[in-house]
C-alpha cells in the first residue's frame, strides 16, 4: 500500500479519491472549496491537507484532477503547490483533461526535481469514476515511473496504458474527444430523423445498436436524447473547453478538424439556449427546437 495525495474532488475526483481509500491506501485530499475535503473525509476516513503542498508532503503518489491549464499549473506549480511537497523519488499523476503543453511543462519541472511525471486524462465520465471503471490514456518519459503509478490508477481504471512520451496522454485524449464530437452529432441527427419519420425511436436504436452504427453514446445516450432529457452527464462548457484544446493543438501540427470544429460551433450555441451544464447529447436539442 501506498501514501497518496488527491488533489481535486468534483465529480470525478471525489469518487477516484474515495476508490484508493477502499483499496487500502494511505490517502491525503485536499480541495479549493475546504467543504468538499472534509465532507469526503467524513464519507472515506483519512485526511485533508489546506493546501496541496502540505496534502502532498510524504506522499509517493500525488494524483491530481482539476479544471484546466491554469488550475494545473496553479495546484502543481504555485506558491503553495504540490511539487514543492514532494519528496525526490515520488510521483506527480496529473488526470485533468490539459493541453500536452502543459504536460511537457510539469514533466520538465518534476524532472528538475527528481520527481516522476505521468500526464493521464480519463474517460468515462462521472459513473466510470464511481464505478472504478474509468479508460486511462498516459504520458511518461520513463516506463518504470509509468508502470508504478500504474499499479495505483487501477483502483479506479478498467483500462490504463502508456502511448509515449510526456504529453502522449493528453493528446490521445484529445483523439477520444474528437471521435465523440463527431459519434454523438451523428446519433442527434439519426435520433431526429427517425422522430420525423414516424419510426419507434427505441425499436430503432435496439435494432441498430447491434449493427456497425453501434456504440457507447448510442446505447447510452439514445433514450435520454429522444425525450430531450439532459440534466446530467458529461457538461457542455466542459466539452468546449476539450474541443478549445484539440482545435488549438490540430493548429499546431496541421492536422484538419473541419467537423470538430462544426461540433464545437454548435455546442456554443447550446449554451447560448442556457445549456451550459447540459450533458454533451444535448445536441440533438438544436435539431428537435429549430
Amino acid at each position: 500500500m501506498a501514501r497518496v495525495a488527491f488533489l481535486g474532488l468534483g465529480v470525478m475526483g471525489g469518487p477516484m479519491a474515495g476508490h484508493l481509500a477502499k483499496a487500502g491506501h494511505d490517502v491525503v485530499v485536499y480541495n479549493r472549496t475546504a467543504a468538499k475535503s472534509l465532507e469526503w473525509v467524513v464519507e472515506h476516513g483519512h485526511l485533508a491537507s489546506p493546501t496541496p503542498g502540505e496534502a502532498a508532503e510524504g506522499a509517493d503518489f500525488v494524483m491530481m484532477c482539476v479544471g484546466n491549464d491554469d488550475d494545473v499549473r496553479e495546484v502543481a506549480l504555485g506558491e503553495h503547490g504540490a511539487v514543492h511537497g514532494m519528496q525526490p523519488g515520488s510521483t506527480l499523476v496529473d488526470h485533468t483533461t490539459a493541453s500536452a503543453d502543459v504536460a511537457r511543462e510539469l514533466a520538465a519541472a518534476c524532472a528538475e526535481r527528481g520527481i516522476g511525471f505521468v500526464d493521464a486524462p480519463v474517460s468515462g465520465g462521472q459513473a466510470g469514476a464511481q464505478n472504478g471503471q474509468l479508460t486511462v490514456m498516459c504520458g511518461a518519459d520513463d516506463e518504470a515511473v509509468f508502470a508504478a503509478a500504474r499499479e495505483i490508477v487501477m483502483a479506479y481504471a478498467r483500462e490504463c496504458r502508456r502511448l509515449g512520451p510526456a504529453g502522449a496522454g493528453q493528446t490521445t485524449k484529445m483523439v477520444n474527444q474528437i471521435c465523440i464530437a463527431g459519434l454523438v452529432q451523428g446519433l442527434a441527427e439519426g435520433i431526429n430523423f427517425a422522430q420525423k419519420a414516424g419510426l419507434d425511436v427505441d425499436e430503432v436504436i435496439a435494432t441498430i445498436s447491434k449493427g456497425a452504427a453501434g456504440s457507447w453514446q448510442m446505447e447510452n445516450r439514445s433514450p435520454t436524447m429522444a425525450t430531450g432529457t439532459f440534466d446530467f452527464g458529461f457538461a457542455v462548457e466542459w466539452m468546449r473547453k476539450d474541443l478549445a484544446i484539440c482545435l488549438a493543438e490540430a493548429d499546431r501540427i496541421g492536422a484538419r478538424l473541419p467537423v470538430t470544429a462544426l461540433v464545437d460551433q454548435f455546442y456554443a450555441q447550446v449554451i447560448e439556449r442556457g445549456g451550459r451544464r447540459w450533458d454533451t447529447s444535448s445536441l440533438v436539442h438544436l435539431l428537435q427546437n429549430p
